[in-house]
């Protein structure tokens, strides 16, 4: 969500407020406000009646709409005209070993600003984490769209061991295995990701380990499915959560909105 309202500038300052609602979006229609939403703007951000923010649910667009009521009954927002039309991200998503809270947080924060569309927390071997927040990861999820003009929120979804993960994948989405060992381990099949990556279209995801990598069994258990390809991240040795985004980044300007 935007800064807090100065006096210089602030209506100004206002419209550059974006917030994610769950109702429909569309030329006369209004809805009411959440209350984290109705807290944010009436003690945040001091809102009033007649005061702009910029709606979006994922699937309307991102409208301007004008707070025609600000008080103890809540927040209601009424939409004036649509500023960006409905666009879709690509279709990539990031299954990811989790890491501690706050890498966890800026992981999935910087994942949606580099328009992962699905994200998918995996219990490996060496996962030091044993639970996961995922309400917490939602959160994030919606505050960084909001921040980062997205025009829709990533699905979360529930924590899965990698077995189960591996047993249920959809076969026609290629699964982009980051193997810290590279070309270094035993099976020493893995490629550059943007040369596997390069050409290939369709559907696809990125997985990455936890802090102590995969183990071997887990390794070779990869390479047995016919639907992962084996890559590397460069000579060196990334952190858990640098690896995911270093990924993210490296798809996106191969197979994304970034070519």
């Amino acid at each position: 969500m935007a800064d807090d309202l100065t006096e210089a500038g602030g209506q100004a300052r206002f419209n550059e407020t974006r917030l994610y609602v769950t109702g429909d979006l569309g030329a006369n229609m209004a809805l009411t406000l959440n209350q984290g939403q109705t807290h944010y703007l009436l003690h945040v951000l001091r809102a009033k009646a007649g005061n702009r923010v910029l709606l979006f649910n994922g699937r309307d667009g991102e409208w301007l709409a004008e707070i025609a009521q600000a008080g103890k009954r809540g927040v209601t927002a009424a939409c004036l005209k649509q500023t960006e039309p409905q666009a879709g991200v690509p279709d990539i998503w990031l299954a990811f070993a989790p890491v501690k809270k706050t890498p966890s947080d800026y992981l999935v924060q910087k994942a949606v600003e580099l328009g992962v569309s699905c994200l998918l927390p995996v219990f490996t071997r060496r996962t030091i984490v044993s639970r996961i927040n995922q309400e917490r990861m939602a959160a994030n999820a919606i505050e960084a769209a909001e921040q980062s003009a997205r025009l829709s929120v990533p699905e979360v979804r529930e924590s899965v061991s990698l077995e189960k993960l591996l047993a249920s994948w959809p076969k026609e989405r290629r699964l982009y295995f980051c193997d810290e060992f590279g070309a270094t381990a035993t099976n020493g099949d893995a490629r550059p990701l943007a040369e596997a990556a390069r050409g290939t279209g369709g559907p696809a995801a990125i997985l990455t380990g936890p802090e102590g990598g995969f183990d071997r069994g887990e390794r070779e258990m990869l390479r047995a499915q016919s639907f992962v390809t084996p890559v590397t991240l460069g000579p060196r040795i990334l952190r858990a959560d640098t690896a995911a985004l270093a990924a993210l980044a490296v798809w996106q300007s191969v197979c994304g909105d970034w070519n």
